[in-house]
């Protein structure tokens, strides 16, 4: 039995949960975690293969072992450490932004002084940020986990399965977009000003699923006050909790990813479906929901539904329109067979 270590000291918790799951009860491979206790606290799970870690104490956890393999879930920070970690192991890294992955050193310095200069100063002074080309040019093999973006060296990771097929069965329409109510990755003013336009007698229910705070949140708020009686909006002022989001995202009739081409990581510019993936991907296939993008999100996914002019009358068909078996195409036991092969193949 082949062992491997999976790494998880920074952000993506949901997706080091998605693994753990997927791989257990593996009679290929054992696998030991190492999260911080931001991840254990998100995570909510406590097995004897998890270890508790930080970036100062995992060099040594690792070398009380003989691993096959490790996988970096994210390499934003700790660039020294994951230094060590690729030049002495077999490394592979889910990249989750592919230009910052292409990054060269010069770019990095200018970059530390456009935006977050006292924290981008640390991760020069503390975590050598100039050492993160080297850490993604070291590892074996770079990761992604969105099959629309599989090019060159990369490799694809399957992860996201099907976990719920419950269907809305009320007579009021609800469309959830779910993610953070930020204008610069999401584009509401321009959903609002759709909103305004809906014509049909339908009862329709928007969730806005995600904190709103600042001019996103006054804009809820105005236009809640001035909607028509067939449209009535939620709209949270605290991050929701995991248990509330799951009951939402279940009752959705559709989900409405507005999500702006264009974004930045470390002040390097990032594009939706070419060099990220958005993590509505992810959502639509755990709540087997079909979703509407934007026109041009290069996917190869029937159930990203792109987006057309009368966006209004797409979403009432989406039912009668669009049919996808979640629930067969991403079972649980048919991913975890993909990644244990892909596992194998990063032996």
């Amino acid at each position: 039995m082949k062992k491997i270590a999976y790494i998880e000291l920074d952000t993506h918790a949901e997706i080091a949960g998605n693994f753990m799951e997927l791989m257990m009860g593996s009679k290929a491979f054992k696998v030991d975690y190492y999260f911080s206790e931001k991840i254990i606290k998100q995570i909510g799970k406590h097995h004897s293969n998890i270890h508790l870690s930080e970036s100062t104490e995992l060099l040594n956890q690792l070398n009380d072992q003989q691993y096959d393999l490790i996988i970096i879930g994210t390499a934003h920070r700790y660039f020294n450490l994951f230094k060590e970690i690729t030049a002495k192991y077999n490394t592979s890294i889910i990249v989750h932004n592919l230009n910052f992955a292409k990054i060269t050193h010069f770019q990095l310095f200018k970059n530390i002084f456009k935006k977050d200069f006292r924290y981008r100063l640390k991760l020069y002074l503390k975590e050598d940020l100039f050492s993160a080309p080297d850490v993604f040019k070291k590892a074996k093999k770079l990761l992604v986990l969105d099959q629309s973006l599989v090019r060159d060296d990369l490799q694809y990771l399957p992860v996201f399965f099907n976990q719920f097929q419950l269907n809305n069965t009320t007579e009021i329409f609800t469309i959830v977009i779910p993610g953070e109510v930020s204008q610069s990755r999401r584009d509401y003013k321009k959903v609002l000003q759709q909103l305004k336009s809906f014509k049909s007698k339908t009862h329709f229910k928007i969730i806005f699923l995600g904190k709103a705070d600042g001019k996103e949140l006054r804009s809820l708020k105005d236009f809640s006050n001035e909607s028509s009686e067939n449209i009535s909006i939620q709209y949270f002022i605290q991050k929701v909790p995991q248990q509330e989001f799951d009951e939402i995202m279940q009752s959705a009739d559709v989900l409405w990813c507005p999500i702006q081409k264009g974004t930045e990581f470390f002040s390097n510019k990032e594009i939706y479906g070419e060099t990220k993936m958005s993590g509505n991907v992810g959502d639509a296939i755990k709540y087997g929901k079909v979703a509407i993008f934007p026109t041009g999100y290069d996917s190869e996914y029937p159930f990203l539904i792109p987006e057309r002019d009368e966006v209004e009358q797409q979403i009432l068909n989406v039912d009668n329109s669009y049919d996808y078996n979640f629930h067969i195409k991403f079972n649980r036991q048919k991913v975890s067979a993909q990644l244990e092969e892909t596992l194998k193949i990063l032996l």
